[in-house]
């Protein structure tokens, strides 16, 4: 099953379960929001990638009411729920369906936000991704991606299945929740940690680091430096 099959059949019921299948969910979101690195008032612009049903920038969006945003996602499906939760917001937010691991990045952004998606990039394609981010935004400006990750080692791997598995059922997720779950799981091509933040410092970005980890999941950033000014 391809990913854009795998999102466009979940695409109805994908928030119902985010917080049983996100067992961090609160800690998880509310780190990403947090490394935002604007004030409240501040008017930026927002790129999100693999946006889905828009759940990240609608909480970026509570937090920051005069950003702007630009949806991106694979599934035409996903972004129709994203149209469906920002309907008092229809100015301030543009939709895109699209591949961004193929498609060109256009435009410049004040920040770039990912969440559950990157993990679906092989690790090449990972680093790759890392730079065309850099080179896409403003300088000064942040990437922020709430993701998961392979454990660093195949028995560090194997806890991080097993508690995930156990936390979901203990948070009373559905036996079709969990199963469209699996399904969409087979697309994942994780990578570690530590590779990720690597790859950001390749990429050019500064004051990278890891802010969140429970288990699989993570929140990571980068920012790309401003230029020293001439003496």
């Amino acid at each position: 099953m391809s990913i854009k099959h795998a999102f466009n059949e979940g695409a109805k019921d994908y928030d119902a379960a985010r917080r049983q299948l996100i067992p961090c969910f609160d800690d998880f979101y509310g780190t990403a929001v947090e490394q935002v690195p604007f004030a409240k008032t501040d008017q930026f612009t927002v790129l999100d990638l693999g946006a889905g049903t828009g759940l990240l920038s609608s909480l970026v969006q509570a937090q920051f009411p005069g950003a702007v945003f630009t949806l991106v996602d694979i599934s035409e499906l996903m972004l129709e729920q994203a149209k469906q939760r920002f309907a008092n917001h229809t100015s301030q937010v543009n939709y895109l369906v699209a591949d961004y691991a193929k498609a060109p990045i256009e435009n410049r952004f004040d920040l770039v936000i990912s969440s559950l998606s990157i993990h679906h990039l092989s690790g090449p394609d990972k680093a790759t991704l890392f730079g065309r981010i850099y080179h896409c935004l403003n300088e000064g400006g942040m990437f922020i991606n709430a993701d998961q990750v392979l454990g660093s080692t195949p028995a560090i791997e194997s806890d991080y299945r097993a508690a995930w598995l156990r936390q979901v059922k203990e948070k009373g997720v559905s036996d079709t929740a969990l199963s469209q779950a699996l399904e969409r799981m087979k697309e994942d091509k994780m990578s570690t940690l530590s590779d990720q933040l690597s790859w950001l410092g390749e990429a050019g970005f500064e004051r990278v680091n890891c802010w969140y980890q429970n288990y699989s999941f993570v929140v990571f950033s980068g920012q790309k430096p401003i230029p020293p000014l001439a003496s």
